[in-house]
């Protein structure tokens, strides 16, 4: 049942982050053309507008995740435990909706001005940061799904795993944003 749910709720997630990377792959060729032509002014420019679509954006998409949470899952499936927890799920699904649209359109951005490199050592660093996290949960893992025959521990053990995942989100937004904010990925013309 749990399976069930968490495969759904993932499911919409992934829906909604490939809605979301859209904005990160206008992103990333507005920021390519930019520093391509040697103009750190429009990269900023663009990196703002896109970054105000891309949180706007998964705010409105979160919205209607949250105003639909409890129907969705009637879309899906005729179980009511799964149901349940799937609701619990797609809450959290939809508040973390802004930190996506904000962290995949730094993503678009830093691949844009060719910051791979960096990319990828920050990536390592947020898993050394999420790690710890991810061995408590696996540590509390009897107790967090302790009473999970029932809908409610169901429903609390998936809130609290995707808690983690968004968790994980922000950690990259940080690293993100900390990038973003800085001026070392404005390298201009062909010097990458």
């Amino acid at each position: 049942m749990p399976l069930a749910a968490y495969q759904v709720a993932a499911t919409i997630w992934t829906f909604l982050a490939f809605s979301l990377d859209a904005l990160a792959i206008a992103a990333q060729a507005l920021t390519g053309r930019a520093l391509g032509a040697g103009d750190i002014a429009s990269a900023r420019a663009a990196t703002r507008t896109m970054l105000t679509w891309g949180v706007l954006g998964g705010g409105v998409l979160g919205i209607v995740v949250l105003a639909t949470h409890s129907v969705l899952p009637v879309l899906f499936t005729s179980d009511p435990a799964v149901q349940s927890v799937l609701a619990a799920a797609l809450v959290v699904v939809g508040l973390s909706q802004p930190i996506a649209g904000f962290v995949f359109v730094l993503d678009g951005v830093l691949i844009g001005a060719g910051d791979g490199l960096w990319l990828a050592a920050a990536q390592v660093v947020v898993l050394a940061l999420y790690l710890p996290l991810i061995l408590a949960v696996r540590a509390a893992g009897p107790s967090l799904l302790a009473g999970t025959d029932t809908a409610s521990g169901q429903s609390h053990a998936m809130t609290v795993l995707w808690l983690v995942f968004v968790a994980f989100m922000a950690l990259r937004g940080l690293a993100l944003g900390w990038r973003a904010r800085s001026d070392a990925w404005l390298v201009t013309g062909a010097t990458r």
